[in-house]
Formats: structure tokens, C-alpha cells, sequence
């Protein structure tokens, strides 16, 4: 018999099934009943077995619950163990790998184990060990300590492999506490959410793909040997991208003042001799490691350490800030406070003003508010990119796939819509006055813009609750724009909302040329008001659009999959383009006007402040009515109170100067 003999034991039979049991022999060396397992070395020495046993394989059995403690006890030709496919196996008793100083393979896969094996009696002393624990889904959790006997001194290196176990969502910061390596890590499909902090420095390979739970990682200063990476998401190869790129231009020649020739035959690195005759630091090395250089005062001859990391970052996730570029920060802070605070003052002023709330106001309350959620979107954006700077690689899942990102993308969609859908509106209620101004029976009622805003709000809420649920999506970027169109539902969502922007420019368009059509017919009585309140629209919605032009040009090229510009260059249009309506109608639709100035004047002369602005615009709009050949009646009685107030105003004038 060969001296490394390969002993399997399938037990294939049901629970307390002891008649099948028969017809499988036991290995000589072990004693086995229906539901334990027992090989360890007085077992052997009572077995007429001479054979060296090397290799033990348990698999394929549905009666196996328990391996005992003491189970493989001091087979001391044992190198390789193999458990797997036993779903009824349900625990490991400690002390079940004991005094097994050739043991190099561990491979427990495919059961019903519910807790992490004790390991810490295997006194292996080969160089290489391979501990394999996959596909055990009530594994949920690694304590500290787990790996402590693969320490330095019995085993050089040794690779874990957790891959398939589903319901592993934490390895203890200490669980490699004592060990050094492992050389290779594997949690790939498995639920974990953070790897451990601690004992990392010697992985040399990590594998995590399929864990979508894994969203951060270690810090980089604790994986300083790693050379391959198979990760789940592709913002996290641009943490070690970002990494050598940092240290190559921190390093400087003083750093390699005592170094001499460091080029072998093959022209690769040989860092032995360096180690052993030279003052420099292991951060030194790390860092004369990540540059190719020649200097003339000595031979120095150093190749970049290959690193390999997948999924590589794409188009939509290149390996940058949220927002990218330095400038675009200090613009999107200015752009953003100015729209909350211009929309949210026109809110308050026009909902507290006591005047009618009629068609223009109501209007404007709508278009504020939809800019006002413009400007929350951006302090989203700028607030993550704040708390990301610099490390955004590390926080990119989880904002691009969490609430915050869903959110701030429902936002902006629901911003965006609704402000252009209050501009049509706008822009149509103002032709249809100005082209029927002698016909006050044809005008809008309230009734007809509250009706026709409430479509807008069911329309615009329909549309940015779309991609939360599954057509197009908002973590594709980002920036938290549906710029999804993998599906065909996904572009033609994305393709139908560029196509109604661009018909509502277009309706703008259509009604303004009309309206300066008619303002400048002589024959055509309209009011004065109407036309100059037409003729301020008309620039300031074709102001507007005009910002909107490129956004909506860039936006249908990439949705027809034909990008003109990189997701980076995006970013910029976002800030510079996308929110100017929202920081510009506050402005030029209402802060600017007369009638906002008069409101904010009474508001705040009720609070106390500003009393002879306040008076002024009273006086104003009494001398207005007193005029006005319409109120003849009243006429006499609003003269007389224009005399009263007249003499308050001219009180205040002299205090004012008194003072």
C-alpha cells in the first residue's frame, strides 16, 4: 500500500438509519457510529491498520451531527482534512483538530456548522497552510483571536477562504490577532459589512466579489502588501489608485541618499539586500517601490510593485470627489445659499402678504417652492461632498446606493419638472391674458391654474418616483441623476423627459412670439400692465430655457448612447447651468418687483422695522386707488385719508431728520 494513501469515508445514510450505516466500512484507523466520527491516534494504534494515513475526506453524509473534541488527535502523517457536504454537521467540539504538526489543508464546506471551529490546537508546523471554510450559511460571525495558533514561527503563510458563506456579516477586529497573514483572503458572497481593522498587512490577495454589503474598507495603511483585489464595486480600486498616485508625489530623493544599486539580471527589484544593509524604513521602501527613476550619483533601478484590482472604474464611477473639481465647490456653496435663501424669502413674503392671492402670486408660490427643492438637492450634494472629500472611494456605495442619494435624486427631478411645467404655465396664462384683454370673461380663474397646477404636481411626482422604482435608477452616478439606460424602459424614460423639456421650450417659444405680436399692434387696446409684465417674462423665460439649451443638447446624445462629454465634465454644466433658474427666478420674477418690495416692506413694518418704507407703498396704493376713474365714489373718502396719512408720512420724514 502506497505510503500516502487516500481514505474516504461517504456516509450516505439517513438520520438513525444504523442498517445502512453497515454497508459502509469505517477506515481502519477510526471508530465511527451513526452519528460521530472519531480518528486520532489511539484509535490508530488499536487498528490493525499499517499504512501512514495523509489525506481524510468526509463527505456526502446525512447523519453526521457532531465531530468530536480530540477527534483527529495527534495523526501526526495527517496533511490534508476534508469535511464537506454534511448539512446535518452542526458543530465542531474544540480541541477537534489537535497536535497535527503536518497539516497544511483544512477544508470544512458545504454544512449545517453553526459556529467558527477552534483551531487553536493544530500546532501545525508547515510553512503553507490552507484553511478553507465556504458554504456553511449558519457561520454568522468570526471572534477574536480565531486564527491566533497560525502565528509567526509554526506557519510562514496561510490562506482563508470564507467565500459562499451567506450569512457571515462580521470577522472580529481581533479574529487575526496573533497570526501573521493570511496571505489570501476570500469573503466573497458573503454578507459582510466591514473587514477587520487589525492584521491585514500581510494579505497579498483579497477577494470580495458578490458582497454587496461590503461598502467600506479597511484603511488603506493596513493593506500595504496587497497586490491583487476582486472587489464588488469599482469606487473601491480607486482607493489604492488614489494611494500610489499620493505616494509617488510625496517621495522625494532625500529619502534615497544611501541607497546603491538595486537592479537584478532580470531587472526586478530584489529588496533582500536592501533590508540587510541599508537605514531605510519599511514606509521608505513602500514608498521607492511606487517610482521608476534613474540618478546620476548612483545606480538606482526600481520597477513599480504590479497591482491588479477589478471591477476597474468606469464611465459613470471615475475615481474622484463627488463634485470633482476644486472650483465647482466654492461655486455650488454660492449658487446654493443664494437659492434657499432667494426662494424661501419669496415664500414667506408672499404666503404672509394679506393682499388676494391671485393667479401671478399663486404661480409664483409654485415656482419658489420647486426652486427651493433645487437648492436642498445641491445642499445635498455639497454637504456629502464635504464629509467624502478626499475619501469619497470609501463612502461611494453607500451614498449612491443608500436613502440620501434616492432622495436627493427624487428632488431634483421633482424641481426640475415642476419648474418647468410652472414656466409653461406662466408663460400660457400670460398670452392668454394679454391676447384676451378685452374680454375679462375669458381670463383664467383661480380654479383653472389650481387644476391645472395639480396636474403638474401628479405629474412631476410621477416622474421622479420612476427611477425608485426601477426605471432608470439614481445611484448609477454620482451625482444622483437617472442616467441609467441599460433597459430599453430606462432610455426611453430618460429620452421622453428630455423630449418634453424641449417641447415646453418650444410652447415658450410660441407663446411669446405671439404676444409680441400683439403687443406691438396698434389697434390692439391691451393694458399697460399686461404688456409690460409680457415683455419681462418673455426675457426672463427665454433666459431660462437658454440655460437649459446645453444641458438638454449633452443630456439626448448620451441617452441615444452617443456621449459627448465624460460624467467628470458633467459636473460641470450641474453646477453651472442645471440650478441657475432656481438661483435666478427669485430674482428676476419676484425679489425685483414693486408689489415684492411692498410686501416685504408691510411684513416687516409689522415686526417693527422699516415703518416709513411701509407708509410710503400705503400712500402708493392709496393715491392709486383715489385715481383710479373707477372708484368715484369712494373717491372723497380715500382723499381724505390720503391727506392723514400724507401728514404721518411728513412726521416721519422730521423725526427722521431730528434724529
Amino acid at each position: 500500500m502506497p505510503p500516502h494513501m487516500l481514505w474516504l469515508l461517504a456516509v450516505l445514510v439517513s438520520a438513525g438509519d444504523v442498517c445502512h450505516c453497515r454497508t459502509y466500512s469505517c477506515p481502519a484507523i477510526c471508530q465511527c457510529t451513526t452519528e460521530r466520527v472519531s480518528c486520532n491516534r489511539h484509535t490508530q494504534e488499536n487498528s490493525q491498520a499499517t499504512s501512514v494515513t495523509s489525506k481524510f475526506e468526509i463527505s456526502q453524509s446525512d447523519s453526521i451531527r457532531t465531530i468530536q473534541g480530540k477527534a483527529f488527535l495527534s495523526i501526526h502523517s495527517l496533511e490534508e482534512i476534508s469535511i464537506q457536504n454534511i448539512n446535518q454537521l452542526m458543530a465542531i467540539e474544540n480541541g477537534a483538530f489537535t497536535d497535527l504538526p503536518k497539516l497544511r489543508y483544512l477544508s470544512i464546506c458545504n454544512t449545517g456548522v453553526r459556529h467558527f471551529p477552534d483551531l487553536s490546537t493544530i500546532s501545525s508546523m508547515e510553512l503553507f497552510f490552507f484553511l478553507e471554510l465556504g458554504d456553511n450559511m449558519r457561520i454568522n460571525s468570526i471572534p477574536a483571536n480565531a486564527f491566533q495558533v497560525l502565528k509567526q514561527g509554526t506557519i510562514f503563510h496561510f490562506n482563508v477562504i470564507l467565500k459562499d458563506n451567506m450569512h457571515l456579516s462580521k470577522i472580529h477586529n481581533a479574529a487575526f490577532e496573533g497570526a501573521v497573514g493570511p496571505a489570501v483572503l476570500d469573503v466573497s458572497s458573503t454578507a459582510l459589512q466591514a473587514l477587520p481593522t487589525w492584521g491585514l498587512t500581510a494579505v497579498k490577495v483579497l477577494k470580495a466579489r458578490s458582497t454587496p454589503a461590503l461598502k467600506t474598507l479597511p484603511p488603506l495603511e493596513n493593506l500595504l502588501d496587497l497586490q491583487e483585489a476582486e472587489l464588488t464595486y469599482p469606487s473601491h480600486c480607486c482607493a489604492f489608485h488614489n494611494r500610489r498616485l499620493h505616494n509617488r508625489e510625496k517621495t522625494t530623493i532625500g529619502q534615497f541618499k544611501n541607497l546603491t544599486k538595486l537592479c537584478n539580471k532580470d531587472n526586478q527589484p530584489d529588496f533582500t539586500h536592501l533590508l540587510l544593509h541599508s537605514d531605510v524604513s519599511g514606509q521608505e521602501l513602500s514608498d521607492l517601490q511606487e517610482i521608476n527613476f534613474h540618478y546620476p550619483d548612483m545606480e538606482l533601478c526600481i520597477n513599480s510593485r504590479p497591482f491588479k484590482c477589478s471591477p476597474k472604474p468606469d464611465a459613470f464611477n471615475p475615481c474622484e470627489d463627488l463634485l470633482g473639481y476644486d472650483f465647482l465647490r466654492c461655486i455650488t456653496w454660492v449658487i446654493t445659499a443664494s437659492a434657499l435663501m432667494g426662494n424661501l424669502a419669496v415664500l414667506v413674503v408672499l404666503l404672509s402678504s394679506p393682499q388676494k392671492m391671485t393667479v401671478s402670486r399663486f404661480l409664483m408660490c409654485n415656482l419658489a417652492f420647486a426652486d427651493l427643492c433645487m437648492g436642498l438637492y445641491l445642499l445635498l450634494i455639497a454637504l456629502v461632498d464635504h464629509w467624502s472629500r478626499r475619501e469619497y472611494y470609501n463612502h461611494a456605495m453607500a451614498w449612491q446606493t443608500g436613502t440620501g442619494c434616492s432622495v436627493a435624486g427624487f428632488l431634483t427631478v421633482f424641481a426640475s419638472e415642476l419648474s418647468v411645467y410652472t414656466l409653461t404655465t406662466i408663460t400660457l396664462e400670460r398670452w392668454h391674458t394679454i391676447t384676451n384683454a378685452m374680454q375679462t370673461d375669458r381670463r383664467l380663474r383661480p380654479r383653472h391654474v389650481v387644476a391645472m397646477m395639480a396636474a403638474g404636481w401628479g405629474f412631476s411626482l410621477l416622474v421622479a418616483l420612476l427611477p425608485v422604482f426601477g426605471v432608470s435608477n439614481y445611484s448609477k452616478v454620482s451625482i444622483c441623476l437617472p442616467m441609467d439606460i441599460e433597459t430599453p424602459a430606462s432610455q426611453g424614460y430618460v429620452v421622453a423627459l428630455l423630449v418634453l423639456n424641449m417641447a415646453a421650450f418650444l410652447t415658450v417659444c410660441a407663446c411669446y412670439v405671439g404676444i409680441y405680436l400683439s403687443v406691438r399692434k396698434p389697434n390692439m387696446a391691451t393694458r399697460h400692465g399686461d404688456t409690460r409684465i409680457a415683455k419681462r417674462m418673455a426675457v426672463l423665460i427665454f433666459t431660462d430655457f437658454l440655460c437649459m439649451a446645453p444641458i438638454s443638447f449633452f443630456a439626448i446624445s448620451a441617452a441615444m448612447r452617443m456621449p459627448l462629454i465624460t460624467v467628470s465634465q458633467s459636473k460641470i454644466l450641474l453646477v453651472l447651468f442645471y440650478p441657475i433658474n432656481s438661483l435666478c427666478n427669485p430674482f428676476l420674477y419676484t425679489i425685483f418687483t414693486r408689489a415684492f418690495r411692498r410686501d416685504m416692506y408691510m411684513l416687516l413694518s409689522r415686526c417693527g422695522y422699516c415703518q416709513m418704507q411701509a407708509e410710503f407703498y400705503r400712500l402708493q396704493g392709496l393715491s392709486g386707488v383715489a385715481l383710479d376713474p373707477r372708484n368715484k365714489r369712494s373717491r372723497k373718502s380715500h382723499s381724505n385719508q390720503f391727506q392723514g396719512y400724507h401728514i404721518k408720512l411728513r412726521g416721519c420724514f422730521i423725526s427722521k431728520g431730528a434724529t
